[in-house]
């Protein structure tokens, strides 16, 4: 029976967002462990490395691989949004005991860009060149496509803490079909652990649309959740705690 989880954040963020999730899950008597992707252990207002702009996906499940296999069993591995995606990557080597992928981002084969999508990363597409250049979002695409359901302050707060993000790794996202090493892959036929994908019935930058899609492509290895009433920022967002109790009871389940 695992009792450690691995927790993986996702584009523009850090260990900082688990917060809520890591203190539920330790009272429960699970140990936490959660990653900082490279590049990522920067003050929000510091230059970001050059060198992040053109990292893939490929080389954070390479460190996120490494680190894992450091651990004393195979933990749970619980992501969110591209931490999400990456999850489901690093399941498909055969590295976890089960995956949860909280508004997880699109693999290959799911086609992700729609009005919402476009609107939430509008001023990086229109920016030449942003597949090789770090890059954030600005206050009002965060508000719009993952903090909505906030409180005023705290939208503040913690888009105060977003940090830039690999151009390479949104366009391996975004723009998969442009990608010849297909760094967004999840071999599904290799997913041998539980999995559970959750998804926000009012998400505009993963949106149900989306959530769909990838459901469709797990299908037949991962259940699909949905919940109406939250969007992207669901680990935080007013109601959490059901969630991550939705999420206990189902690893129960798989008597992890």
């Amino acid at each position: 029976m695992s009792k450690t989880i691995f927790f993986i954040h996702g584009m523009w963020g850090g260990p900082w967002y688990w917060e809520n999730f890591r203190q539920f899950f330790e009272r429960k008597g699970y140990t936490t462990h959660a990653a900082t992707l490279r590049y990522h252990n920067i003050h929000p207002h510091d230059t970001p490395d050059p060198r992040l702009g053109t990292t893939s996906l490929l080389d954070y499940a390479a460190d996120l691989e490494t680190e894992i296999r450091t651990l004393p069993e195979k933990p749970i591995l619980m992501g969110h949004s591209m931490g999400g995606l990456l999850s489901m990557m690093l399941a498909s080597r055969g590295l976890p005991a089960a995956t949860v992928c909280l508004t997880p981002a699109s693999p290959v084969g799911v086609l992700a860009i729609t009005p919402s999508v476009t609107r939430s990363f509008f001023s990086i597409l229109t920016r030449w060149g942003f597949w090789r250049k770090p890059m954030r979002q600005t206050y009002k695409e965060a508000v719009f496509s993952m903090l909505q359901l906030l409180p005023p302050e705290e939208q503040k707060a913690t888009y105060a803490r977003f940090v830039y993000e690999s151009g390479r790794a949104a366009a391996e996202i975004g723009f998969w079909f442009f990608d010849r090493q297909r760094a967004a892959t999840v071999d599904v036929r290799k997913i041998t652990c539980p999995m559970l994908i959750i998804a926000g019935g009012q998400d505009r930058i993963t949106p149900p649309f989306v959530e769909h899609q990838i459901a469709r492509k797990l299908a037949g290895v991962a259940e699909y959740k949905e919940y109406p009433e939250h969007a992207h920022w669901i680990m935080a967002e007013p109601g959490w705690e059901a969630v991550a109790e939705d999420i206990a009871h189902w690893l129960e389940r798989q008597r992890l």
